[in-house]
């Protein structure tokens, strides 16, 4: 049995690792083709046929400006899956690239499945008739997608438990105390406020510095810490002499009192390693997009982790909203020892009750392998 998977960046690499990792516990004969990245290669082990650092360009403006690699990226896709007709195809997020891959799978009639479904319960909702139209399964990581999914007609989506929740405690595990960390990093013995400014070039520069001001006044009693992501150039994160850690998000947010996050994935991990935080968003344009964005999206907040509890549990400052004084105000009053601290915690708290413990990667492959049977 063959099976492609395509992941465009850092997060579809690591969840799609690990759904190949159970595919092949299940069935050890499995063969392995795909698009993303180093972590993928080690669970299957061969090599991307696409790195996703070649593939990661998102927003309308990034894609329009990569055109010519974009369309040879699909054109590599096309033609590996028209070689190598795999028993199936498994798309992770990245849904502009992912869903056009799937629509030439379909094509050749190669059954399609997607883990880490994109957000249409949040905007382009037209994308669920097309989900449904190409997809034979949809493996869903948030509690909410398969009634969503059914609200739309489409009764072929599963919440199989959230990835993030079992990566996060495994790393949790084994992380060091927090002066631990400290002495492994070479850093003073103070407070750490961790520093979390997305994983992609364009919101680290847009976040990063109003992130830094708004901490520069704590700095008496707090250090900041910035959590590099991977792939990235370290030139980005030059921001005189605050401290930068590569490969150590998880390892960094536990041993932090509080974090200023952007929105994404991260703010579900600083929830799930339960470290106070404040979720950010700036981009250019903001007063202006903020308008338009309040008309377009489906859901009443942006956080994941606001979204999973269906209430506030975690500031947001989107856009205009996201100024140093506002992120300071904000997280000053969930640190320890402030009003918002208990609270954001029991907050924390619901949230895992609400993803439940089951292993989102198992699960998947007990479910593909079964229906491809």
């Amino acid at each position: 049995m063959t099976i492609m998977l395509c992941a465009g960046e850092a997060s579809g690499d690591l969840h799609a690792s690990e759904l190949i990792r159970a595919i092949r516990a299940q069935r050890p004969d499995c063969r392995f083709v795909f698009l993303g990245g180093d972590l993928m290669a080690e669970a299957a082990g061969c090599k991307p046929v696409i790195h996703y650092q070649q593939m990661a360009y998102m927003g309308f403006a990034d894609v329009v400006a990569h055109l010519p690699q974009v369309t040879r990226n699909l054109n590599v896709a096309y033609s590996l899956l028209r070689r190598q007709r795999p028993d199936a195809l498994v798309l992770v997020d990245y849904p502009s690239f992912n869903l056009r891959l799937g629509a030439e799978a379909c094509r050749l009639g190669i059954p399609v499945y997607y883990y880490i479904a994109p957000k249409v319960w949040a905007w382009k909702e037209h994308r669920t008739k097309t989900i449904a139209r190409q997809c034979r399964r949809v493996f869903g990581i948030f509690p909410f997608e398969p009634a969503f999914f059914q609200s739309h007609g489409y009764d072929r989506c599963v919440y199989v438990g959230n990835p993030s929740v079992e990566e996060i405690d495994r790393r949790l595990a084994a992380a060091p105390s927090p002066d631990e960390f400290r002495r492994l990093h070479g850093l003073p013995d103070k407070p750490i406020i961790a520093i979390v400014p997305g994983s992609r070039v364009g919101e680290i520069r847009r976040n990063l510095p109003i992130m830094l001001e708004a901490v520069r006044v704590l700095r008496s009693k707090f250090q900041a810490v910035i959590a590099g992501a991977p792939g990235i150039d370290r030139s980005l994160y030059d921001c005189g002499s605050t401290p930068v850690v590569f490969d150590a998000t998880t390892e960094l947010m536990h041993a932090a009192a509080g974090a200023i996050v952007t929105s994404g994935t991260a703010s579900l991990e600083a929830a799930l390693a339960a470290v106070p935080q404040v979720v950010c968003y700036r981009h250019t344009g903001s007063r202006m997009l903020y308008a338009v964005m309040s008309r377009v999206l489906k859901i009443p907040y942006v956080s994941l982790p606001n979204l999973i509890a269906r209430r506030q549990v975690v500031p947001e400052l989107l856009l205009h909203k996201c100024t140093p004084i506002e992120v300071l105000r904000h997280l000053i009053n969930v640190l320890p020892g402030h009003r918002g601290h208990d609270a954001q915690l029991r907050g924390y708290a619901d949230i895992r009750r609400a993803l439940g413990t089951t292993s989102a990667a198992a699960t998947s492959a007990r479910l593909l392998l079964s229906d491809l049977s």
